[in-house]
C-alpha cells in the first residue's frame, strides 16, 4: 500500500482508515486473500464469528506472519461477539473462540455485533423455532460491562459497538466504565448515516463504513442498486480516472471515516488502496450524498430480528 491513514481512537489506540472486509469470503478463498492484502500493505483486517470463515482467516494469519516481515504489533485485527452470547458469562468464552480460531492472543478491536439478543443454542447461529428466530431481551449494557473486562484482562485493545442507533449509543456511554472507540455501521452514498457521523465525531469516537461498495454480493439487495453502477458514481469516477470502487471507498475516506471493502480478488485488493492520490470536490461530494435513499444491503429486519426490543433501526433512516 503506497499510502494510508490513522484514526486515532479515544483510547489512543490507531486504527488503519482502510482495511480489507471478510464478510462473504468463503473459506478456501479468505486464506489467500488475507495473505495478498497483508503482503500489499494491508494492516487492517475486519473479522466477525458469524462470518463462519476465522478459522480459514487465522491460518491465513499464521502463514504470513511466518513468512512475511510483518509483526502482530504492526496488525489491527477486529472481531465481533455474536448476538447469541450476549450473556454476560457468554462474552469470554465468545471472544476466546475468536481468538483460538484467528490463531492470535489478543484482538486489537472487539466490537458487539448489534444491541440485540437471541437465544445461545450450541451449534446454531440463528436458532428458530416455528421459522422465527429466538429472541431474549439481555441488556447490551450488561453486555457492554462484560466486554469491558476483557480490556481489563489484556485480551482486548479496544471495545465498540456495530448497528447501533444514537439513543442506544448514548445510553450505552452514559453507563460504560470504558466508553466505546468505534461504531461500525453500514455506510456508502445511498445510507449516509447523517445523525450517527454527527453524533460519533461529537463523542470523539472513531466510525468504520461497512458495504462501502453496497455489497453486490449481498443477499438481500431487494431494496439496493449497486453503488458500482450508479451513473452518479461513474461520472465522478470518469471525471477521476478512477474507477467506481475508489470513489465510493474515498467517499468514506474524506469524511474521516474508516472502510472496510471486500475483495478476494488481487488486482482489486491493490485497487482499493489507491484512494489516498486525488480528492473528491464538495460538489461530488454533495452529488455523492444526494444519493441518499435509506437503502442497507444488510437489512437487520429481513433476518427476522425487526421485532426485537432493541431493534435499531427506523424507517426513516
Amino acid at each position: 500500500m503506497a499510502s494510508t491513514t490513522f484514526l486515532t481512537l479515544p483510547s489512543g489506540k490507531r486504527m488503519p482508515q482502510l482495511g480489507l472486509g471478510t464478510w462473504l469470503s468463503p473459506p478456501g478463498i479468505v486464506q489467500g486473500a488475507i495473505e495478498f492484502a497483508i503482503k500489499n500493505g494491508y494492516r487492517h483486517i475486519d473479522c466477525a464469528y458469524l462470518y463462519e470463515n476465522e478459522q480459514a482467516i487465522g491460518e491465513g494469519f499464521a502463514k504470513v506472519l511466518k513468512e512475511c516481515p510483518v509483526k502482530r504489533d504492526e496488525l489491527f485485527i477486529t472481531s465481533k461477539l455474536w448476538n447469541a452470547y450476549h450473556a454476560p458469562e457468554d462474552v469470554k468464552p465468545a471472544c476466546m473462540e475468536s481468538m483460538k480460531m484467528l490463531q492470535l492472543d489478543y484482538l486489537d478491536l472487539y466490537l458487539m455485533h448489534s444491541p440485540m439478543s437471541i437465544k445461545n443454542v450450541k451449534g446454531e447461529l440463528m436458532p428458530q423455532k416455528d421459522g422465527k428466530i429466538l429472541q431474549t431481551d439481555v441488556d447490551y449494557v450488561d453486555t457492554w460491562k462484560a466486554m469491558e473486562k476483557l480490556v481489563d484482562e489484556g485480551l482486548v485493545k479496544s471495545i465498540g459497538v456495530a448497528n447501533f442507533n444514537k439513543c442506544q449509543l448514548e445510553r450505552l456511554i452514559s453507563a460504560a466504565r470504558i466508553k466505546p472507540d468505534v461504531l461500525q455501521v453500514e455506510r456508502h452514498p445511498f445510507q449516509t448515516q447523517k445523525t450517527l457521523v454527527a453524533f460519533t465525531k461529537s463523542k470523539g469516537m472513531a466510525m468504520t463504513a461497512y458495504s462501502p461498495l453496497t455489497s453486490p454480493e449481498s443477499p438481500f439487495l431487494s431494496g439496493l442498486k449497486n453503488g458500482m453502477e450508479e451513473p452518479v458514481v461513474k461520472e465522478i469516477a470518469k471525471k477521476h480516472g478512477k474507477s467506481p470502487a475508489q470513489i465510493l471507498i474515498r467517499f468514506n475516506i474524506q469524511c474521516g471515516i474508516a472502510t472496510i471493502p471486500k475483495s478476494q480478488t488481487p488486482a482489486h485488493i491493490i485497487e482499493n488502496t489507491k484512494v489516498f492520490d486525488f480528492c473528491l470536490t464538495d460538489e461530488e461530494m454533495k452529488k455523492l450524498e444526494s444519493l441518499h435513499c435509506g437503502a442497507r444491503a444488510v437489512p437487520w429486519d429481513l433476518l427476522g430480528l425487526g421485532t426485537h426490543k432493541h431493534y435499531p433501526f427506523s424507517k426513516d433512516e
